[in-house]
């Protein structure tokens, strides 16, 4: 792939505005939750502050530089910080999604699974699609040390051999990652609608056997 998935801002511009308008529809983000960024060849561009993301308008989408000087647009989201430090973390990351989506936001509520696995292994595509979430501890929205948290996070399990795509913050929500939208899009889609069956299920089913878990990994690389 190239260094990145936009050839321009424009078109960087476009696609969040396209995934923005496409969670606002689907009902993944609500009022002036959540936010999107992608990385580009000048610095980052993500969504400003309190801005509802499906109404989102290109030429107010905040542009920064690597060092986290804004350069033009509205202000930029206050979970800045939080995207650039995964943006360093995870050297394939090009696209930065956070939503309140309803499910993953009540997991958290009523108890996630284990604190390094939000969820278990309970279908062959989140093993897939999604593999590992850790659950980040609760901290106020924009909190820098939620960045350090996350960072942690991505360089424990890459050292494990297990790198992860997405964290569950504690009452706010999943933030999600990828090479491009449509990837981290695939992630919390697969995410959220795991934690659906996981609560609408009563929490009972039980994880898939280590064998099924080993047969996707040899048969498709999973890494769990």
């Amino acid at each position: 792939m190239t260094q990145f998935p936009y050839a321009t801002a424009d078109e960087a511009r476009g696609e969040i505005v396209r995934v923005g308008t496409s969670l606002f529809a689907r009902g993944y983000v609500h009022a002036s939750a959540g936010n999107i960024s992608a990385k580009v060849a000048d610095g980052y561009l993500i969504t400003p502050t309190d801005a509802a993301l499906g109404f989102l308008e290109p030429r107010r989408l905040a542009l920064v530089d690597a060092g986290g000087e804004q350069l033009a647009g509205d202000r930029a989201s206050k979970t800045l910080t939080l995207h650039r430090r995964i943006y360093d973390a995870d050297p394939t990351a090009r696209f930065v999604l956070h939503t309140h989506s309803t499910h993953l936001v009540a997991l958290t509520l009523a108890g996630v699974w284990r604190p390094d696995d939000v969820l278990p292994p309970l279908t062959p595509y989140y093993v897939m699609k999604v593999g590992h979430v850790p659950l980040i501890p609760y901290h106020r929205p924009g909190d820098p040390r939620v960045a350090d948290l996350v960072a942690d996070r991505i360089a424990d399990r890459a050292a494990s051999g297990t790198p992860i795509r997405a964290v569950l913050l504690d009452r706010l929500g999943p933030v999600v990652w990828g090479p491009d939208a449509a990837a981290a899009l695939a992630v919390l889609e697969e995410l959220e609608e795991t934690a659906r069956l996981w609560l609408t299920t009563g929490r009972r089913p039980d994880p898939l056997p280590a064998d099924a878990i080993d047969e996707l990994r040899s048969a498709f690389g999973a890494a769990w």
